[in-house]
């Protein structure tokens, strides 16, 4: 994945990698401490928070507020002192490069120091005929593989911003897009949701489980149940959008420590083996899952990345 870097290059005093409690909560805390901040999020409705129907017991905040204008929020507040955010999914990483790369669907992007807060909804299984096709018609990124299937059948599974997102630029190319929601409702942006349904090379399957990719040399269809049937619909691609419980650390490689469950590893400062590289949240699988305590590590991650930054040897707290 090395990028050469050139002088010209724009260098973020630090990336954080996901836009929920974590994520918005260190953007806050780096940009208020002078830190040029870039925030890459797959999407608004991407992490669990934004899934919650209501949340009622989140400091300051009276009565009940769903989880997406919480993020919403939060996201705000931390865009209103100067963090910038960017909508890209996240593919590979460089943390020992000086300076780090970041590599997304928006390209490279340099940092002093990275912070990864990218919750715990990556799967920690696959769907049937996913590992044996992968690269021969199924993908995980459609902005990077979509020009490939011009004038062809192809399969979205997902529900959310990012799935939408992907199956609305799949239709600058595809000839038929099927969206294969898992969920009955689209958990995604209204506005995303018309623009989908608006689109007419668009076809959304409500309710629908993905149950195998078919295939020998390259995807021919997909097995699903809808509506208590199963079927068979004929394609060539799959790009899987697909949510679980696991920590999403598939872009990190074997740079940082992770436990026997996939979880990254940090000291007490948050900062994982790599010097610079810190992580908050859920990815760290520590806690139970409540947002002030991933907003709370979000600050703390902040806090040690902008000492790192000023050069001390100790990151001690502030009152030691």
């Amino acid at each position: 994945m090395t990028a050469a870097y050139s002088n010209d290059d724009q260098v973020y005093d630090v990336i954080i990698i996901g836009g929920g409690p974590a994520g918005c909560t260190a953007a806050l805390y780096a940009v208020r401490a002078g830190l040029d901040t870039l925030v890459l999020d797959k999407g608004l409705t991407s992490g669990s928070l934004s899934m919650a129907s209501k949340v009622a017991n989140y400091p300051g905040i009276e009565g009940e507020m769903d989880g997406e204008e919480l993020v919403r929020r939060m996201r705000r507040q931390a865009e209103s002192f100067g963090a910038e955010f960017a909508q890209a999914r996240v593919l590979g990483t460089l943390l020992e490069e000086s300076p780090k790369q970041v590599q997304s669907t928006r390209g490279v992007d340099f940092a002093r120091s990275v912070i990864v807060a990218t919750g715990s909804m990556g799967r920690s299984s696959t769907v049937p005929g996913e590992e044996q096709l992968l690269g021969r018609g199924v993908s995980y990124c459609a902005t990077c593989d979509g020009a490939f299937f011009r004038g062809e059948t192809v399969a979205v599974a997902g529900n959310n911003d990012e799935a939408l997102e992907e199956a609305l630029f799949m239709a600058r190319f595809a000839q038929q897009v099927y969206l294969l929601s898992q969920t009955r409702e689209l958990q995604a942006d209204e506005s995303l949701v018309q623009e989908v349904m608006d689109q007419e090379h668009i076809v959304v399957f409500p309710a629908t489980r993905v149950l195998e990719i078919l295939g020998d040399e390259g995807v021919e269809g997909v097995r699903v149940r809808r509506q208590g049937q199963e079927e068979t619909l004929a394609m060539t691609g799959v790009f899987l959008f697909l949510q679980g419980r696991k920590p999403i650390t598939d872009f990190l490689g074997d740079q940082v420590s992770l436990s026997p469950d996939g979880c990254v590893e940090v000291d007490d400062q948050l900062q994982t083996r790599v010097d610079g590289v810190f992580a908050a949240g859920d990815v760290l699988c520590n806690h139970i899952k409540q947002v002030v305590i991933a907003a709370a590590e979000g600050a703390r991650a902040a806090i040690a990345a902008d000492r790192h930054l000023s050069g001390r040897e100790s990151l001690r707290p502030d009152w030691a």
